[in-house]
């Protein structure tokens, strides 16, 4: 957390679990560290090597929320630093308000691309606000945003199918249409079992956005989704409710504007993983989830993190998903007393491409490629 540039880089080689701060260009914005902003990845299209990430919202370590809008790019990559260009976007129109726990998608319509926001908390307006809650939540109003970046506009859809305002969610996107499962709502104190199809047509005149609902969703929030093949997802973790952790799995298929969840064999658990009260993650890229848990659950570095992969396998794969225990302990400076808590599960978020778990690429360490620490101030331990 006292990382000057806010981004981490993670990378899992051989079971080994290596992470620094990234290197910025010197034309880059600030970008400050954010927890919970809304993430996604941005090409130009669905077989682009080059890419962008756009990354909105989130809380800052001042506890403020940020209503801003970053494109993140790799500018430069070598084998001992990777350089990364971030961009601030302005926005017109419809702005989204300052808020966390809320999804960015990307859709594709007609050789057209925008992306779609929806969701998320925020602080009670100002005029709304006493002493004993000044720093309460609320949820955001149920509206929809379409963000063209290529003009810098938004505009806002109330959709009456959309009633109450959600927040850690999942929505996946295939094509011109997103899926929204589960989520909490602040209001009701629940966790909807809807699902919800947003279809955008991007026509040469105005946006068409639709949304129906549809039998079969899942009563999950925080959940984490992670792309196994085209058309092929798997829906992992989350809490049934504030106490309750969901270690069921399900495969979502995405084929022909329809959505199929099964539930699908679940892995073994880990003894810890199963007692936890609370635990962590993100989608790593091609069916590899990173799960963490605090270490107040045993007796060795309480303070510590602990970190394990999940490899869920396609259908031309071996069934089988094989958990394998990542033994590493994150260490700060930072007094525990001074954080925040925990929110849900969405403590951390990483992303990574494939190559980033390439276990035949063998990798020594080299001091002459570490960063000078007195410069970032910055550092963190991993053992086995």
């Amino acid at each position: 957390r006292s990382c000057p540039t806010g981004v981490f880089l993670l990378d899992i080689k051989q079971n080994e679990l290596k992470m620094k701060p990234a290197a910025f260009s010197k034309d880059s914005c600030y970008l400050p560290p954010l927890r919970y902003p809304a993430l996604c990845t941005l090409r130009s299209d669905a077989g682009a090597d080059e890419y962008q990430y756009i990354i909105h919202g989130g809380k800052t370590p001042n506890n403020e929320l940020s209503d801003k809008m970053y494109f993140m790019s790799l500018v430069s990559k070598t084998s001992k630093k990777i350089t990364f260009q971030c961009i601030e976007k302005d926005l017109g129109g419809d702005v989204p308000e300052a808020r966390y726990g809320h999804t960015i998608n990307v859709v594709h319509s007609r050789g057209k691309s925008m992306s779609v926001l929806f969701g998320g908390r925020t602080y009670t307006p100002l005029a709304q606000r006493t002493t004993e809650k000044w720093n309460s939540v609320v949820d955001c109003l149920p509206s929809v945003f379409l963000i063209d970046f290529e003009f810098g506009c938004c505009t806002s859809y109330i959709l009456p199918e959309l009633q109450d305002g959600l927040s850690f969610h999942v929505s996946v996107a295939r094509d011109d249409t997103i899926y929204i499962l589960g989520g909490h709502s602040l209001q009701n104190n629940t966790r909807s079992p809807n699902l919800y199809k947003l279809k955008i047509d991007l026509p040469l005149g105005s946006p068409a956005v639709t949304c129906t609902i549809l039998p079969g969703g899942i009563s999950v929030s925080s959940a984490i989704v992670t792309q196994i093949s085209d058309t092929e997802f798997v829906l992992v973790g989350g809490y049934h409710s504030d106490s309750q952790k969901r270690l069921t799995c399900n495969t979502i298929v995405l084929e022909d504007s329809k959505i199929e969840i099964v539930e699908s064999v679940s892995p073994e658990w880990t003894p810890d993983i199963k007692h936890c009260r609370m635990w962590f993650g993100c989608d790593m890229g091609k069916g590899s989830v990173l799960l963490g848990i605090p270490g107040a659950n045993k007796q060795i570095i309480p303070d510590a993190n602990y970190f394990y992969i999940l490899r869920c396998k396609g259908v031309d794969e071996d069934k089988e998903e094989e958990l394998i225990t990542q033994n590493c302990s994150q260490t700060s400076s930072e007094d525990p007393g001074d954080s925040a808590p925990f929110e849900d599960s969405e403590e951390f978020c990483f992303s990574a491409e494939a190559n980033s778990f390439d276990a035949d690429d063998a990798d020594t360490y080299n001091e002459d490629d570490e960063e000078d620490e007195s410069e970032t101030g910055y550092w963190i331990t991993c053992c086995a």
